[in-house]
């Protein structure tokens, strides 16, 4: 029996996620959330899946992360 095959990833939805406020004074925890999410620096923007783990992460760090849809 033939597998179905998946949908193409250009298709998966994403979500850029900006980093707006600075990480000083901010718990480590919530540092290595901003790392994980792959943002170093103020204002960097990446693009990432929109699935349960990245939500979580920027739950966590919802003040310091601006969402773009």
């Amino acid at each position: 029996m033939a597998k179905a095959k998946k949908a193409p990833e250009a298709t998966a939805k994403t979500i850029k996620v900006r980093l707006v406020g600075g990480l000083r004074g901010v718990q480590a925890r919530h540092r290595l959330s901003v790392k994980a999410l792959g943002l170093s620096k103020t204002n960097d923007v990446r693009e990432l899946p929109d699935n349960p783990s990245v939500r979580g992460l920027i739950n966590t760090v919802y003040y310091l992360v601006q969402v773009e849809q």
